[in-house]
């Protein structure tokens, strides 16, 4: 018989150890590490030869494939992110922090699919049957046929998912409440999270229902547990927003079967999540009156050109080390920025506080954005105001070059679509043609301070 032993397991990154510490060797999490029991291996089995496996048919790389049927939500913006729809027997796993909505979106998500026809169910292992009717019932939902459990026993979950017929959509809300009696662990540790989600995973691909996940976050905005869950996982969504704002905006990082980094744009409201068709008019604000220090950059989240107002303020510091604050942007690149402005452009920004903000909650990753950061400092620093209607878009090398960046039409036609008429891009050979926008070329960051001060008498600032 096996016999039991124990090992110690940290809950945030899943690394094993025979031994307790307060600090975890793999991510550095304090006091992460819990004892978990583990089933020994049966005596003799170390040195057996594996059983003889059957071979597998070999195939090649060409041939003709059908694409993967989808389910639509009857939600576009959700069913963009997902890549057009939900793929039957595919598993999504859906994080986001507390109270941001992720129980909401996929509740509206349920009904529309419950009113086209479509069996499904929630299941619920942090609210009661009761909760769950009553936010129904705020959001207008009552009628929708959606079938509701609660219930966080894995096994009991999938013997009600496999009585009668199959479900097209599952949600499970959330993983970390799933438990197993085989397992020797609380619920929302490191075994019962692989467990669980390995038993549901197995059950959505031999039955073919469209399994949701809900994951919880940690304190760093990454999803809790380990990896091997993401990785188990067809798809990865991040569920993104400000308790400062009503806007949500849900990203795919991971998507077997569509584009990641894909965007999807929420309104939270009264009424639930609403969706927002144009996120373009509403990230770069609706001021016909544009202030220094701001510029609209036009930017690509996933295969969606977006334009953003980027707002940055240049203040003289009253401290020996000035303040470098970005919300919405990487606060290094922030640094290289400015280094580069000081370095090759002559910019002095050694004794003056930055602050750098990304209207509407939204958060920037793209290199392209460079450009953008750069002309609102110089806006702010010498009170010079960006013409309204123009759009900036290029990346910054460390030699103070500006590159060109890739969907450069596109972003032009969206800039086009919301009425701008001017776009200061990288110098190229083979800059695209807009209708009704001229592009002004720029070769390094000292051109975009001789165009910065064309179009202002405040330059005596910089020195």
């Amino acid at each position: 018989m096996a016999k039991a032993t124990s090992h110690f397991v940290c809950q945030s990154c899943g690394t094993s150890s025979s031994k307790w510490s307060g600090r975890c060797d793999g991510c550095g999490a304090w006091n992460s590490i819990v004892e978990e029991a583990r089933e020994a291996p049966a005596s003799g089995a170390k040195g057996q030869a594996l059983p003889r496996g059957r071979s597998s048919k070999l195939v090649g790389l060409k041939g003709e494939s059908a694409a993967p049927p989808r389910i639509t939500t009857g939600m576009p913006e959700l069913d963009r992110v997902a890549g057009g729809g939900f793929v039957p027997g595919s598993a999504v796993l859906i994080g986001g922090d507390p109270g941001i909505g992720k129980s909401t979106l996929l509740l509206q998500a349920l009904a529309s699919l419950a009113r086209q026809g479509q069996r499904v169910v929630y299941v619920s292992g942090e609210e009661a049957i009761a909760q769950i009717r009553l936010r129904a019932e705020r959001l207008g939902l009552s009628d929708a046929p959606v079938l509701l459990a609660a219930e966080t026993n894995t096994s009991d979950i999938i013997a009600t998912l496999s009585d009668g017929e199959t479900p097209a959509v599952v949600v499970i809300d959330s993983i970390q409440t799933l438990w197993s009696p085989v397992i020797e662990a609380a619920p929302g540790t490191v075994s019962q999270l692989k467990a669980g989600s390995e038993a549901l995973v197995r059950f959505a691909k031999q039955k073919g229902s469209c399994l949701l996940l809900v994951g919880h976050v940690t304190k760093d905005g990454q999803l809790a547990g380990p990896k091997v869950v993401e990785h188990l996982v067809d798809a990865v969504l991040y569920f993104e927003g400000d308790r400062g704002h009503q806007f949500r905006i849900l990203r795919a990082v991971k998507n077997r079967f569509g584009a990641t980094d894909e965007i999807g744009v929420f309104e939270m409201s009264d009424g639930g999540l609403k969706e927002v068709t144009n996120p373009s008019r509403l990230f770069m604000g609706t001021s016909e009156r544009p202030a220094p220090g701001t510029a609209v950059f036009a930017g690509v989240e996933g295969t969606r050109p977006l334009l953003v107002e980027i707002q940055a303020l240049v203040s003289p510091s009253p401290l020996g080390t000035p303040r470098r604050t970005a919300v919405g942007w990487d606060s290094n690149r922030l640094s290289m920025i400015l280094a580069v402005l000081e370095a090759r452009a002559g910019v002095s920004l050694g004794q003056h506080d930055v602050y750098l903000n990304v209207a509407g909650g939204l958060k920037l990753k793209e290199p392209a954005a460079d450009l953008a950061v750069a002309a609102a400092i110089l806006g702010s620093m010498t009170d010079t105001i960006i013409p309204h209607g123009t759009v900036v878009f290029g990346e910054i090398a460390l030699s103070g070059a500006i590159r060109a960046v890739g969907q450069a039409e596109a972003r032009l036609k969206e800039a086009q679509k919301l009425g701008m008429n001017e776009a200061v891009m990288a110098g190229s050979s083979e800059a695209p043609r807009v209708k009704d926008i001229s592009v002004r070329s720029l070769e390094t960051v000292a051109d975009l301070v001789a165009w910065a001060a064309s179009r202002s008498k405040g330059l005596r600032r910089i020195a």
